[in-house]
């Protein structure tokens, strides 16, 4: 099976391009989704952050607490780094075993850290969606309800506009209307049949 390793920095608009495709019947997974998972109370991966990050990382009822969390993480590379080691191994392991178990011409493998995990051992095509910088910032303060400097710092922790599009196979530029990126999405889903077509005939 194809599989197709959907990325781009937050706010691009990768959610509205991975439900467009599910429509079309594409198994979607979503490593964000994933990251969720591992985290649920009694997951060993939230013990860890717990004791990487201290108690305060959790709620009152046992949950990650992902406000305090992320406040903590992006102010520091190190604590950052930690946190990716003890999520990142994980996640590609589940995805790797939801890749397997899945028959469909294509499939859609949502990876936002792509280019920071070097995940794309995964894929076998890389779809970048793209936007500027300045409107992923107004995307993300509008989205998380944060400020400049905290979407700003978000943005940094990430790989750059230019070293995402450097992995692209294809790129989905995102700053239209909703009507246009219909459009090209329905193209994209066709020339991936293709592809897988071409690929397994």
């Amino acid at each position: 099976m194809l599989t197709v390793g959907l990325t781009g920095g937050i706010g691009s608009g990768k959610t509205a391009v991975s439900d467009r495709l599910a429509r079309y019947g594409v198994p979607v997974i979503d490593t964000d989704v994933i990251a969720r998972e591992l985290v649920e109370p009694g997951q060993p991966a939230l013990a860890e952050i717990a004791a990487a990050f201290g108690s305060e990382c959790l709620d009152s009822m046992g949950r990650l607490n992902r406000a305090a969390l992320r406040a903590q993480v992006f102010a520091d590379e190190a604590g950052r780094r930690r946190l990716e080691a003890i999520l990142h191994p994980r996640i590609r392991a589940v995805a790797r075993e939801r890749i397997a178990a899945l028959t469909a011409p294509y499939s859609l493998l949502v990876i936002p850290l792509l280019t920071e995990t070097g995940m794309t051992d995964l894929v076998d095509r890389v779809l970048v969606v793209d936007v500027s910088e300045a409107e992923q910032i107004r995307r993300v303060m509008a989205r998380d309800r944060i400020d400049q400097t905290q979407a700003r710092r978000i943005l940094a922790a990430q790989a750059s506009r230019s070293q995402r599009l450097a992995l692209a196979d294809e790129i989905l530029e995102n700053s239209g209307d909703l009507a246009n990126l219909e459009l090209r999405i329905a193209n994209l889903h066709q020339h991936y049949l293709q592809i897988a077509t071409e690929r397994f005939s």
